[in-house]
């Protein structure tokens, strides 16, 4: 059946603005999943193609999609007081690339791409990354696509922008407010919106002052004595279900495959209930959606997300703040913390990391390794910068290669600095 827009707004409002349960509200709830689902398969084909391009693009990145979580469509309904029609980000892509000229030099491929195919369209493109976003210091580009009668938002940013974004998320959760959603005390927004504002600085080859730094951290103090003193906050130990992904890697198909996963994550005790495949058929990736949708309520600290990318490790990186997320005698990071914390992982280019990750997945420590060819042809095909890449891990001592014949192990000595890179 196909909906009216008209049914549709209805459903939104309905859900938004819940009043006594009847038969229609029932049936409303029914057509709200059909319309949020029936993004999954315009979304999925422009990531696979989006994916494709990416390969002769030149540069490092990760690209993952989502389809947005009910709770957080309900609440953007109420905030803004907009139609359920009206939205356009309820399916997103996100691609994260190194530096923030390559988020520029990203956009200019993809609209020459687009060009040259009939797919889908860019109606629009939307830059918060100069001055943030609103009150919050969100930084971004966003490029709103069109794809069989469906708005798809496709988010580029640069690594820094995504740390802040993530760092925005994880404390969020601590604290217990929306923070991206303006919820919460306005010195602790304040204090997000100025780390950003510095971090652009950081980015564009600006050294913040040492007044930037004292003003920042005075923030920093205040911010977090208020997530301290809430009532809602929320201190745990992350143990991160290792084993649930390593099934799945070991689930992925053939390079090049986009997998969509159901997550269901515990935000009371920091860990994943599940990770569930789901395909791109509407109707069953609905009924699932709605049933672990049904089963953990967000009002119980459970977030149900759907997630679909290539490679698993792909999700740890465009969904970082899920994983890894450990016990706070600080809450906040310092400056120098959150700077060192970026420059980490900036040191070495996305192909390098990627090739980090592969070994580390295949186990290949000492003297267990794989050849060059085998690296290059096989597990790291999909690895655009590979040479490059892997005479930067050489010259950095992370891993093992004497010569062009001789087999690529991990260092083990560089183990704790290899974990800091991934």
């Amino acid at each position: 059946m196909t909906l009216s827009k008209s049914r549709i707004d209805k459903a939104g409002r309905s859900l938004a603005h819940p009043a006594e349960l009847t038969m229609e509200i029932m049936e409303l709830e029914e057509d709200f999943d059909e319309y949020r689902i029936s993004h999954l398969e315009p979304l999925s084909l422009t990531t696979l193609e989006l994916q494709s391009w990416l390969h002769g693009y030149g540069g490092g990145y990760y690209i993952a999609q989502r389809v947005k979580r009910k709770p957080q469509i309900l609440r953007k309904l109420r905030r803004l007081s907009v139609r359920l029609t009206q939205l356009q980000d309820i399916g997103g892509c996100r691609i994260i690339v190194e530096k923030n000229e390559d988020v520029d030099r990203l956009i200019a491929f993809i609209k020459e791409n687009v060009s040259k195919f009939d797919s889908f369209s860019v109606k629009r493109v939307t830059d918060y990354r100069e001055k943030g976003r609103d009150e919050t210091g969100y930084r971004s580009a966003h490029l709103l696509l069109e794809r069989s009668g469906r708005s798809l938002e496709l988010q580029i940013r640069s690594r820094i922008q995504h740390y802040w974004a993530e760092s925005v998320e994880r404390t969020s959760v601590i604290y217990g407010k929306y923070l991206k959603e303006q919820e919460g005390d306005p010195i602790v927004i304040e204090y997000f919106q100025h780390l950003s504002d510095v971090f652009y600085e950081i980015e564009s080859g600006r050294d913040p002052s040492v007044q930037s730094k004292v003003k920042l951290d005075k923030m920093r103090e205040k911010a977090q004595n208020i997530i301290y003193e809430s009532d809602r906050n929320r201190i745990f130990d992350s143990s991160v279900n290792e084993d649930i992904v390593r099934t799945l890697t070991n689930t992925q198909g053939s390079e090049g495959d986009l997998i969509n996963w159901i997550m269901v994550f515990n935000w009371n005790s920091g860990d994943f209930v599940t990770w569930d495949i789901v395909g791109r058929e509407a109707e069953s990736a609905k009924a699932k959606y709605t049933q672990y949708e049904s089963q953990f309520s967000s009002d119980d600290g459970f977030e149900v997300v759907m997630i679909g990318s290539s490679d698993i490790a792909t999700v740890r990186q465009t969904h970082s703040h899920y994983f890894g997320i450990e016990k706070f005698d600080t809450i906040l990071e310092s400056l120098d913390q959150s700077i060192a914390g970026f420059k980490t992982r900036m040191d070495i280019d996305v192909g390098a990391r990627q090739i980090l990750a592969l070994l580390v997945r295949k186990k290949y420590w000492g003297r267990k390794g794989a050849t060059i060819d085998t690296l290059r042809n096989h597990f790291a095909k999909g690895v655009n910068t590979f040479d490059s890449s892997l005479s930067t891990l050489k010259d950095m001592g992370l891993i093992n290669m004497a010569d062009a014949h001789s087999p690529v192990s991990l260092n083990l000595k560089k183990k704790s600095e290899i974990d800091g890179y991934l």
